[in-house]
């Protein structure tokens, strides 16, 4: 794995949303010490324009979340985006509740996404798929990640804090899935005194840190991502940077 950590922008997606935006983000981003981002939740800020910043200020983009959309119907166009701005991964961050209804049509979609993993294979890019909770509901009595484990021919941007909420151990998956894992979202799971369950800070709640990481040795990029967070965003990124450093990383 690269120690280079990676921060998910979907974290500060408010941020993000024009090109001056964007170039602030990158400036506070790269002070903080992130050299690796994913574009996710950005505005429609021209992929020059991202590979020109980025170039600016030393960061590397991973991988993105696209929508499905953007792979059916412009997939020229997205071929043409990830080459430009340099991410290697070209990922998808949600399945809809239609395309995974029954065990037919959870096969139909796993079709079409290997059918995005060929055409992205010919132009040297990977199609990922990025989990949240529901993929760990079950179908026939397998679940669905199972089937997109099995069946599929593609990546995955692995999340552990979804992974987690769904009851099962990250580091376990992580393992399982091998380089297939080749992007991980970095996100903790923290209790409150009322017992609701949230994303937190690495390191700030409950997860196995040490062997998540361990596990993570195949992987590309471990990439920091917070939904939500309490305060600035910023801050957040900060305090995850500076535990993971204690960790290893850069």
């Amino acid at each position: 794995m690269d120690r280079k950590i990676g921060a998910q922008l979907y974290t500060v997606r408010e941020f993000c949303q024009n090109a001056q935006d964007f170039e602030e983000t990158l400036k506070k981003l790269s002070a903080i010490g992130y050299k690796v981002i994913q574009l996710s939740a950005i505005g429609d800020i021209p992929a020059e324009t991202i590979r020109e910043l980025c170039d600016r200020y030393g960061m590397t983009v991973a991988c993105t979340h696209r929508s499905l959309q953007d792979y059916t119907d412009r997939m020229d166009e997205m071929i043409h985006y990830h080459k430009t701005v340099g991410a290697k991964v070209a990922g998808l961050g949600w399945m809809a509740q239609e395309l995974r209804c029954d065990k037919e049509a959870l096969m139909n979609t796993i079709a079409m996404f290997n059918r995005f993993s060929e055409q992205l294979g010919e132009h040297g890019l990977r199609f990922g798929y990025h989990n949240h909770a529901f993929e760990f509901s079950k179908i026939e009595g397998k679940m669905v990640m199972d089937y997109l484990i099995e069946y599929g021919k593609f990546d995955f941007i692995l999340d552990t804090h979804w992974a987690s909420y769904a009851g099962m151990d990250p580091s376990g998956l992580i393992q399982r899935l091998g380089k297939r894992a080749s992007m991980i979202h970095y996100k903790d799971l923290s209790v409150d005194m009322t017992g609701k369950v949230e994303i937190a800070e690495i390191g700030q709640g409950n997860l196995d840190w040490d062997k998540i990481i361990a596990a993570s040795k195949d992987c590309e990029y471990a990439l920091v991502e917070q939904d939500t967070c309490k305060g600035d965003p910023f801050d957040s990124l900060k305090i995850s940077y500076d535990f993971l450093t204690k960790k290893g990383f850069e």
